[in-house]
C-alpha cells in the first residue's frame, strides 16, 4: 500500500520559480498517475518528467499522498475557474447536482487517476495534508455559492461537508465497478436535493 503522509508538513512554494516547478511536479504526476495505479507511481518517475530533483520533489509533496491530493486540488481549482451561471429557472440545489455530475465525469474520465487521487485524500492528515483541507473548502465555496448562501449558518456548513462525503462514496462505488455511470448521476442528484432541502436559504412552503 502506499505510504501514508509523512508528519513533516510540505513547503509552500514562495516564488514564481518554484510555483513553476511545483505545477511541473503536478503535471507530471496527473499524467503517470493517469496510467499507473498509487501503488506503481514511483517518486523518482514524477520527479524526472516534472525536471527537478529527487529532493525538490520531497520538499513539496512528502508522500504520494500529499502529492495526488495536491493533484486532485489543483483539478477542482480549475473545475472552479471555469464554472459558468447555471441556466435561468433551475432550482439551486439541482444547479449543484449539475455541477458535482459534470465534476464527476472529468474526474472518473481517467479512473486510475481518479483512484489515486480519492485514496489520499480519504488517507490525508488535516494536519499535515494543506490540500485536503483546501479541497473541503473549495468545495463548500462552489455549493454555497451555487445555492446562493451569502451567510452559511453551521447546518449549511453541515450539509454540505455530508453532500461531500456521499460524492466521494458515489465516485468510490462507480471506480469499483459497483455503480454506472447513470447511476452515479442519478445518486448525486438525488443525494444534492435531499440534502440541500434543509439549508438557511431555502423557499418555505
Amino acid at each position: 500500500m502506499p505510504r501514508i503522509a509523512a508528519a513533516r508538513p510540505p513547503a509552500e512554494p514562495s516564488s514564481p520559480e518554484q510555483r513553476d516547478r511545483r505545477q511541473r511536479i503536478l503535471r507530471a504526476a496527473a499524467r503517470i498517475g493517469a496510467e499507473k495505479s498509487l501503488e506503481r507511481v514511483q517518486m523518482h518517475e514524477v520527479a524526472k518528467a516534472a525536471g527537478v530533483a529527487i529532493g525538490t520533489l520531497y520538499r513539496y509533496f512528502p508522500s504520494k499522498v500529499h502529492l495526488f491530493a495536491a493533484v486532485m486540488c489543483a483539478q477542482i481549482e480549475r473545475f472552479r475557474e471555469g464554472i459558468r451561471p447555471p441556466e435561468p429557472g433551475i432550482a439551486p440545489e439541482d444547479a449543484v447536482g449539475d455541477l458535482m455530475v459534470q465534476a464527476s465525469r472529468e474526474l472518473l474520465s481517467r479512473p486510475v487517476l481518479a483512484t489515486s487521487m480519492l485514496y489520499s485524500c480519504n488517507a490525508a492528515s488535516a494536519a499535515t495534508v494543506a490540500d485536503a483541507i483546501r479541497i473541503d473548502t473549495m468545495f463548500r465555496e462552489i455549493v454555497l455559492d451555487a445555492l446562493g448562501v451569502q451567510t452559511p449558518t453551521a447546518q449549511d456548513v453541515t450539509l454540505v461537508r455530508l453532500l461531500l462525503q456521499c460524492w466521494y462514496g458515489v465516485l468510490q462505488s462507480s471506480l469499483n465497478g459497483r455503480s454506472s455511470m447513470a447511476d452515479v448521476e442519478g445518486d448525486i442528484r438525488l443525494a444534492s436535493r435531499l440534502l440541500l432541502a434543509p439549508r438557511s436559504n431555502a423557499a418555505r412552503g
